[in-house]
């Protein structure tokens, strides 16, 4: 099959384009940056400079591609995160979530693909009635105020028009895994990472090597519709950050009160970290057949940090 992944240097991409190799696929990978390129053809793809937010670029990219199914992963999530400015952290992701879904929509249907699949985001859910864990039939809602809901219809938009074009699109826990956790484990390790009120709200893990594994598979069924990929542990921060801070030999987090974590760092933060719901795999397991690797962040975080 030929599979044209659009975003190959992100953290997904460069474990996701190895996989799809080694399983026969032919791999076009793009990125933005010139510099970038050797790095995807190391990873035994046909690399190519494209820019996502240009419809031109994009449909030059996919036509002389010729791809079969196109893969979307494009962000420009780098860096330590910036809690405080996440309006301007996330601009051009959620451009690349809008703007760009719509160019790769166009560009494969004007090149005659057949398939599309996405990347979502299900880390935690901001819909804060019912239980603690949210399957892909409860609503996908935004954490409190005008940023997080930038944020979360930007997703609702890729997920929408994918699916709409018999598409699937992939609700990504958060990731870890080699490049994807340093910048967070560093700042556990410094202590700057710390517990808010009482780190009731809940998160959703995956390493970034499960993750691919379920894309390679949502590729080569051509699954339709929406799926959580998401280890099989759903757990308050209360648990993770805690276990994550002695994996990686560090001092207890230290606790803040929800007032002092709103002034410091916002109100998604303080969503984040106390009112966040997290998300079921039974879906992507029954569905897709995927077999997790790493089934539990426990494993996974010992393992990564030993």
């Amino acid at each position: 099959m030929r599979v044209f992944v659009a975003g190959g240097t992100g953290a997904i991409g460069q474990r996701l384009v190895p996989q799809l190799v080694a399983r026969g696929h032919q791999v076009t990978a793009t990125t933005s940056r010139p510099g970038k390129l050797v790095v995807l053809e190391k990873l035994g793809a046909d690399a190519v400079v494209m820019d996502g937010l240009d419809e031109a670029s994009v449909g030059e990219a996919v036509a002389a591609a010729k791809p079969d199914t196109v893969v979307h992963q494009m962000t420009a999530i780098a860096g330590k995160p910036d809690l405080k400015h996440m309006d301007r952290w996330f601009a051009t992701t959620n451009r690349l979530r809008t703007e760009g879904t719509d160019h790769l929509l166009a560009a494969a249907e004007a090149s005659g693909v057949g398939h599309v699949v996405a990347q979502s985001f299900g880390c935690f859910n901001g819909l804060r009635t019912g239980g603690w864990v949210k399957t892909e039939e409860d609503p996908l809602e935004p954490m409190t105020g005008t940023v997080a809901e930038q944020q979360t219809a930007a997703i609702r938009h890729v997920e929408d028009v994918v699916v709409k074009a018999g598409g699937a699109a992939l609700r990504y826990g958060g990731f870890y895994g080699p490049g994807a956790s340093d910048d967070q484990v560093e700042l556990v390790r410094k202590r700057q990472f710390p517990l808010v009120g009482g780190g009731t709200g809940y998160f959703s893990w995956v390493h970034l090597d499960d993750a691919a594994s379920a894309t390679v598979l949502a590729v080569e069924q051509q699954a339709r519709g929406v799926y959580s990929i998401v280890d099989d542990e759903p757990a308050p921060v209360s648990e993770w950050l805690p276990y994550l801070a002695a994996a990686a030999g560090a001092k207890k987090p230290m606790r803040v009160p929800v007032w002092l974590a709103r002034l410091l760092a916002g109100d998604i933060a303080v969503g984040m970290m106390t009112e966040g719901r997290g998300f079921s795999n039974a879906k992507a397991k029954r569905e897709l057949g995927w077999e997790l690797r790493y089934p539990s962040w426990r494993l996974g975080f010992k393992e990564g940090l030993r």
